[in-house]
């Protein structure tokens, strides 16, 4: 529209200073008034005038050498070309700065503190309005010049492609990043800083983080939520479930296979010996807490839960209170052998069926009160670890989950001291030097798991108290019954009622 013009009237260059107003306005660093603007230009064309003089009567002094330490950007070379045509060529660049300036009459004018950013926005301005403001002032300008020299100006500033600045001083914060204000000494500038652990920001220029769900966790973008690894021991992620399983079914078989021996062999006083009923029963509860072993891997339930401690807990009393029994009958053997003695008619198999009957019957008493009160159930820990939930069994009573532990400790020191004081009785097979052996092994496992248990967490706890459960199982299993295997198979002859008595 302005090219359509003649002349630059008063609203016309009223119009054009409020328009290089707004433009710096918009900019957000300070409010700037047209008549401000209106002087920031002026001097702008005096200072550049005026250095481009000095630097023309330098290169001049010089030859035509350098003429100048700064180098002239794009946007200067525009506005000197038409400010002062004759004064640029040969010239490498100019200063200009906010001086202060004298006004025509030498009054000293007030200096306005312009930012890089609204400098060049008004710079560009004056590329594009300043021919018609300084022709208009002058009078020397034609029309004809100041369209031309218009045109020549709008192609090269608009070749330079150059955008209006963006008024910031700190980047745009990406997703998974927030503002962080206060380190600055601007209130306005700000960092950006990675969200903290459990966070996201799925969003630009965030100034605040979302935590995620508990069952949730942050990608690597910080971007957004993913859910968590599940944790437990799994039948297809973790090899040693699979050698658990496998040496569970292979020590169960074994277990099988020696009872099969013993039946087979029922009438042989190796078999005989000591009460083979209890024998038969030890050789069950071995069997059966291999197999038990199989509630620990897995996905844990709440049925699991409740069958994992109470069922081996059970188990492994029937099994102590039968080496218990095995020792008590040793030793009333041993005394029953001498004349008038009254500990004859303790002699046979009730005795020993009592015995196994209470001590057993107190273990499913506190298993029974646990689960009443305060049973086990399954937990899912998204706590302990970052990234993963461990799905475990909440003992729910910890006093009910020691008591079961504590009893079936406390039956397998009473066999091992009875055992220990029977070991020495003189018989050609004498049962109780094996028993106790036997309770060494079981009550070192046992007590070797205490700290090991307590230090781990999530699965690796579960796989030491399986391996607790078999290495126990497996010391009872051949301290008791191999070196009877041994005789029964592969030492016939000392399998006779004169060698064991």
């Amino acid at each position: 529209m302005l090219q359509k013009s003649g002349h630059t009237g008063k609203a016309d260059k009223t119009r054009i200073y409020e328009e290089i107003t707004n433009q710096v306005n918009a900019l957000g660093v300070a409010e700037r008034e047209p008549k401000h603007i209106r002087n920031k230009i002026n001097d702008l064309r005096r200072l550049v005038k005026e250095n481009l003089v000095a630097k023309k009567k330098h290169a001049s002094g010089t030859g035509g050498g350098p003429a100048s330490r700064i180098t002239l950007t794009p946007e200067d070379l525009v506005v000197a070309r038409f400010l002062a045509r004759e004064l640029v060529e040969g010239l490498d660049g100019f200063d200009y700065g906010d001086q202060p300036l004298r006004t025509a009459s030498g009054k000293k004018r007030r200096k306005l503190n312009y930012s890089d950013q609204e400098k060049d926005v008004i710079i560009r301005a004056m590329s594009r309005y300043d021919v018609y403001l300084y022709g208009a002032e002058s009078g020397n300008t034609t029309k004809a010049r100041k369209a031309e020299i218009l045109m020549e100006i709008a192609t090269e500033v608009n070749a330079l492609g150059h955008e209006i600045p963006v008024s910031r001083c700190s980047d745009p914060c990406s997703s998974g990043s927030r503002k962080k204000f206060g380190s600055s000494i601007h209130k306005c500038c700000y960092e950006c800083v990675s969200c903290s652990e459990g966070e996201i920001s799925n969003i630009s220029d965030s100034e605040n983080c979302m935590k995620c769900p508990d069952e949730e966790w942050p990608n690597e973008k910080k971007d957004r939520c993913v859910p968590k690894f599940m944790e437990f021991l799994s039948y297809t992620d973790d090899p040693i479930v699979a050698v658990f399983s496998a040496v569970s079914i292979l020590c169960c078989l074994l277990t099988g296979l020696i009872l099969g021996i013993f039946i087979h062999n029922q009438d042989t006083p190796i078999v005989k010996a000591n009460n083979r009923d209890l024998s038969y029963l030890l050789l069950v509860s071995i069997m059966l807490s291999f197999l038990c072993v199989f509630l620990f891997l897995g996905h844990p339930v709440d049925v699991t839960c409740m069958l994992r401690v109470t069922s081996f807990g059970v188990i492994f009393s029937v099994a102590v209170s039968s080496l218990l029994a095995k020792s008590i009958m040793v030793c009333i053997a041993f005394n029953a052998t001498k004349p008038g003695s009254p500990w004859r008619k303790w002699m046979g198999a009730k005795l020993p069926n009592f015995i196994i009957c209470v001590f057993s019957l107190v273990q499913v008493i506190i298993c029974v009160t646990w689960l009443s009160i305060s049973p086990p159930f399954q937990d899912r820990d998204t706590h302990s670890y970052q990234g993963k939930i461990i799905i475990q069994c909440n003992e729910g009573s910890v006093i009910g989950f020691y008591s079961v532990l504590g009893y079936m400790g406390l039956l397998a020191a009473v066999s091992f001291i009875i055992a220990f004081l029977a070991r020495t009785l003189p018989d050609s097979f004498n049962e109780a030097k094996y028993i106790t052996f036997s309770m060494l092994v079981f009550c070192s496992v046992w007590i070797a798991m205490i700290p090991a248990y307590l230090s781990t967490r999530g699965k690796y706890m579960v796989a030491v108290e399986v391996f607790a459960i078999m290495a126990s199982s497996s010391g009872l299993l051949g301290c008791i019954f191999f070196p009877k295997c041994y005789i029964i198979l592969f030492r016939p002859d000392l399998n006779t009622k004169i060698i064991i008595h």
